[in-house]
């Protein structure tokens, strides 16, 4: 797989703006390398013909729609936060209230499943927040106030059965393997 492509993909999950720096630590590439690829990548994307483009502000990397798409964009989005939430969509939301803060590799471990794109959804229809953990390298996911507000209590710990599923046993083993392997 070239690094092109690598980079592309990381880009299209990404839920913020990327130095090279950062991409080129996440592969284990040399900087100029990651440049040099996101260089292409804005030749390829930043044209008439795409409706994707690689944004460039200062040391910052973000791939994003073509502006002119924005009302297209725009009845999509809307349209999609209007209707309800798929099974992947509440399996997710459900892990992130009982497991949050939660980043999204122990996500997928629990789930599974790449998350990127429902994590992405989620944001979009203001049912979870994302921070920056100081403990952790990863952004950080927990369900935002709209999500309390609409589940009718002030904390997540206030849900059903919170305690005993915030540190289920099965859960808990899943994610110490995991970092044992790590």
């Amino acid at each position: 797989m070239s690094l092109t492509s690598q980079i592309e993909s990381i880009l299209f999950v990404a839920s913020k703006p990327l130095s090279a720096r950062q991409i080129a630590k996440a592969l284990g590439q040399k900087t100029v390398d990651v440049e040099s690829a996101l260089e292409d990548l804005k030749a390829r994307y930043n044209q008439t013909a795409s409706g994707l483009r690689i944004l460039h502000e200062g040391e910052n990397y973000q791939m994003a729609t073509d502006p002119d798409n924005s009302a297209a964009v725009d009845l999509f989005i809307k349209d999609e936060a209007a209707g309800e939430l798929t099974k992947p969509q509440l399996e997710t939301l459900t892990v992130i209230a009982y497991r949050g803060p939660i980043t999204r590799p122990e996500l997928e471990q629990i789930r599974g499943v790449n998350c990127a794109i429902i994590l992405r959804n989620l944001l979009m229809r203001g049912l979870i927040d994302e921070n920056e953990d100081q403990e952790k390298p990863l952004p950080v996911y927990s369900l935002s106030m709209e999500a309390l507000r609409h589940l009718g209590v002030s904390s997540a710990s206030e849900l059903p059965d919170y305690s005993t599923l915030h540190k289920h046993e099965h859960l808990e083993n899943t994610l110490n393997i995991t970092e044992q392997q790590s």
